[in-house]
């Protein structure tokens, strides 16, 4: 995103022919990705599929070159950051202990680990930009700068927060909700480091809010 930024802003008005077709591979690689995540079996690749959603509405923000653009990117990339590493941390513990990213086999996990399903729940609600995170502020940023550039970007926008929705909720039911497997005998605790690093990531993105300009004040 920081590379996109400065190269973009060489290139400062676009030409109409170079901005378009890089803006429409943005915003329908956003609807793919986000799909592929519908269906995916294993844990760290739909996560890794959902930072690449992310960051499609990132790129088409900065090639727009607007300062509303350039402050959403710039909020949503932080607040992804923050997001798409409390999650990889979230299936790391889960891997540590069951030994599997495979989602039909780690399910149920709410009954061992009530705890750090609260955990599951507060990122899943982040990464589909619930209130007060500033990932709701960078993705309205976001969103209203493609609308202004294009109408009809609201349609395509629209559907990716849909299924961003759809999919972080599958997760969250995949991973912690249901019968546990039998094969799971043993499952060691969890640790305090495991939860002081997962505090570590969410409460900025709950105190950013207070003063988002910390993050996108490089642009306002």
């Amino acid at each position: 995103g920081y590379g996109l930024i400065r190269i973009s802003s060489t290139l400062n008005p676009h030409p109409p022919n170079l901005m378009f077709p890089i803006i429409i591979l943005a915003l329908w690689g956003i609807l793919m990705t986000s799909s592929i995540c519908l269906r995916q079996t294993d844990l760290k690749a739909l996560i890794a599929y959902s930072s690449v959603s992310h960051m499609g509405l990132v790129a088409a923000a900065i090639i727009v070159q607007t300062p509303w653009g350039l402050t959403g990117a710039m909020t949503l990339m932080v607040a992804h950051g923050l997001t798409s590493s409390a999650l990889f941390a979230l299936a790391n513990t889960n891997y540590e202990r069951t030994h599997t990213r495979t989602l039909l086999l780690v399910r149920g996990l709410q009954l061992a680990f009530p705890l750090m399903s609260t955990w599951w729940l507060l990122t899943n609600l982040t990464n589909m930009a619930m209130p007060p995170t500033i990932n709701l502020l960078g993705e309205l940023f976001i969103i209203s700068t493609l609308f202004n550039w294009s109408t009809p970007t609201i349609i395509i926008t629209g559907m990716g927060t849909l299924i961003t929705a759809t999919y972080s909720l599958y997760m969250f039911l995949m991973t912690q909700r249901g019968s546990i497997s039998t094969q799971f005998k043993l499952l060691p605790p969890t640790h305090t480091r495991e939860h002081l690093n997962l505090t570590l990531h969410l409460l900025p993105l709950g105190l950013l809010i207070m003063k988002p300009a910390l993050v996108s004040g490089l642009f306002t």
